[in-house]
């Protein structure tokens, strides 16, 4: 399955919200505190080398909707989340490319069964590579609940990462073509995701069906702020 079109199926299928008050939404949100945060959880350091040329890792990436009863390590959680949208510059420059620079997507880990991390919804903080919990609890069951066609396998995933977006962001220098930006960047950043978990070993995929304002709610988005593509990930069964 491929990514892009997709997302860009169903962002073409739904309106944006109107840009508001959000416009002047900071594009980088490491900086916001997270009133129901603990203390923020560092990530291990990404690694920027591995055994797996990216050739072998775009031959062998598949679809995988089964997964084994196996956790995830922080280490590859930490992985896949700098895949997606990990910083690799001083100056803030991400795995993935972003319009203008204005950096409009999150990231959120929901994390069911990760070592060394509590259950619970995680924003993920790429200046720091760091987790910020916003909900404490496994929300695996009610996530796949949201989910269009009964796809009750997602809460089989020891854990799911969720690509949203505030067009906001991007829609003061770019207009009505910031709506596109956005979502060739939730392309880009997902397609990184996928990639990464076959060079882990993992199995992941792409899921857009989904209802968007509940997976909102169950993720504590603030107003303006849209969910793209979710993407469960474990080991294959």
């Amino acid at each position: 399955m491929v990514a892009l079109p997709l997302v860009a199926l169903l962002m073409a299928l739904q309106p944006w919200p109107a840009a508001g008050a959000d416009a002047d939404a900071d594009a980088d949100a490491d900086a916001d505190a997270d009133a129901d945060a603990a203390s923020p959880v560092a990530l291990p350091p990404a690694q920027t080398s591995g055994r797996m040329p990216l050739e072998a890792a775009l031959q062998q990436r598949r679809s995988v909707r089964a997964f084994a009863d196996a956790p995830l390590t922080l280490a590859q959680a930490g992985q896949l989340l700098w895949a997606a949208q990990g910083q690799t510059a001083a100056d803030g420059r991400r795995t993935a490319p972003s319009a203008g620079a204005l950096r409009p997507l999150e990231l959120h880990l929901v994390a069911g069964a990760v070592q060394g991390l509590a259950p619970g919804v995680y924003r993920y903080r790429p200046t720091r590579h760091a987790l910020a919990r916003v909900a404490a609890g496994d929300p695996r069951a009610a996530l796949a609940a949201v989910a269009h066609g009964g796809q009750q396998w997602l809460q089989q995933a020891p854990a799911l990462v969720v690509v949203s977006g505030v067009v906001a962001r991007s829609a003061g220098r770019y207009g009505e073509r910031a709506e596109r930006f956005v979502v060739l960047e939730a392309g880009a950043a997902t397609q990184n995701l996928l990639l990464q978990a076959v060079a882990l070993g993992l199995g992941a995929t792409f899921v857009g069906a989904f209802d968007e304002a509940a997976l909102a709610r169950l993720l504590v988005l603030p107003s303006g702020e849209r969910p793209l593509a979710l993407v469960p990930v474990g080991r294959p069964r």
